[in-house]
């Protein structure tokens, strides 16, 4: 009896573990598939994740080297006509845009027409933010969509360039692919000065040597000569006119202005030397020359003075013809006071010039640094926010959206 009390314990236990190890075989299968489903979901996220991380590279790429080109269609005297700054823009974003994968493609496809835009940043003081104006020009602003949501697209060559991005396990649940874009913004901005960092490489392409403000606003008036002509494919300068004015930096021997009116500004120390000058001219302003003014001149919301010298020396001659055709920067001044080198010139502005010729030698009446406007970014030039207007500076191309 004991014996058969003690079997039919024993026959319980087993019964209990089979069903227990049966209930653990179900959970298991169904943790494998919930492990199986997070898994694929995680590797499709990735995946996605990732694809758009390359598309926004693309596209920042893409809006910044068609940035670069928004610069030469600005100013008085811009390189190209907005229809052939965009299309310039337009085939630069495409290219490279392209130099760049987007998950299974090797390329990302950039549409010129309809993937590609163009406007104007101005500031508006009453809402006190930049405000985009599409379709504006002078354009200062591109804007570039890299997409994988359109129907599967092909090249010339037939090769798949654009599509929805296929997932590895969404048709699991139904999702086969996933439609992605991604959208960037670059732009130019109005200057209000230049800013060159104490410990900086970097130089500012200002020339040494000041205008008058109503010579400057004839040309802007369109009273000036039209002697010269630069050839932007091959970087010369012609002597013909090609429909942009000119005027001579060389002292005009107004009697509205002390003797010498115009001539060398000190753009850093005020001793500058001949040799200052010289460097100045063709390399531009350094760290060092910034250092007098804080490391930053601004000329935005004040006149600047500075210390300048009436009059050009012949000494700078040969300087000024390395740097003809070179975009420059020059200082804009609305009065100057003192003789000599004990002038002092009231700054406004300052505007994109380009030297046209030169000649400080011979009979004064014949002496010459003739300019024409000329777009002008620079790398040092620092946002302004005053409005975009026609003989604006303007910095580098930058990501803004």
């Amino acid at each position: 009896m004991r014996r058969l009390i003690h079997f039919k314990s024993q026959s319980k236990n087993t019964s209990t573990s089979r069903k227990q190890r049966g209930s653990i075989v179900v959970l298991a299968a169904a943790t494998l598939v919930l492990i199986f489903a997070f898994t694929s979901f995680t590797i499709d996220l990735g995946f996605i994740a990732l694809t758009k991380a390359e598309l926004q590279n693309a596209a920042d790429s893409a809006a910044l080297g068609g940035a670069q080109e928004l610069q030469n269609g600005v100013g008085i005297g811009p390189v190209s006509s907005p229809e052939d700054t965009a299309t310039a823009a337009r085939h630069v974003a495409d290219a490279l845009a392209s130099l760049n994968p987007a998950g299974e493609l090797d390329s990302v496809y950039i549409d010129e027409i309809n993937d590609v835009r163009f406007g104007q940043l101005q500031w508006d003081d009453a809402a006190g933010k930049w405000e985009t104006n599409w379709g504006v020009t002078p354009y200062t602003l591109i804007e570039v969509v890299a997409h994988r949501d359109r129907g599967e697209a092909k090249d010339v060559n037939g090769v798949t360039v654009d599509g929805p991005l296929p997932l590895f396990f969404g048709p699991v649940i139904g999702r086969k692919d996933a439609s992605l874009s991604t959208r960037s913004v670059a732009a130019i901005f109005p200057g209000g000065g230049f800013r060159i960092d104490e410990d900086s490489n970097a130089r500012s392409n200002i020339l040494p040597i000041a205008l008058d403000e109503q010579t400057w606003n004839d040309l802007l008036a369109g009273i000036g000569s039209d002697d010269y002509g630069y050839d932007a494919a091959n970087d010369r300068i012609e002597c013909h006119g090609d429909g942009i004015l000119e005027a001579n930096l060389y002292p005009s021997g107004s009697t509205e202005l002390p003797p010498g009116n115009r001539g060398t500004v000190d753009l850093g120390s005020p001793n500058n030397s001949t040799q200052d000058l010289k460097r100045q001219i063709v390399y531009g302003l350094n760290a060092e020359d910034m250092s007098w003014f804080g490391g930053e001149l601004r000329f935005d919301d004040v006149p600047v003075e500075l210390n300048g010298d009436t009059g050009l020396s012949g000494g700078i001659e040969a300087s000024l013809r390395e740097v003809i055709g070179q975009a420059k920067a020059i200082p804009i001044f609305s009065s100057v006071s003192g003789p000599g080198n004990n002038a002092t010139y009231t700054i406004t502005k300052f505007v994109g010039i380009r030297i046209m010729d030169v000649n400080l030698a011979g009979n004064p009446s014949k002496r010459r640094v003739v300019v024409q406007p000329a777009p002008f970014s620079d790398s040092t030039v620092v946002r302004s926010r005053k409005t975009v207007s026609v003989d604006s500076i303007f910095t580098t191309p930058g990501l803004i959206q």
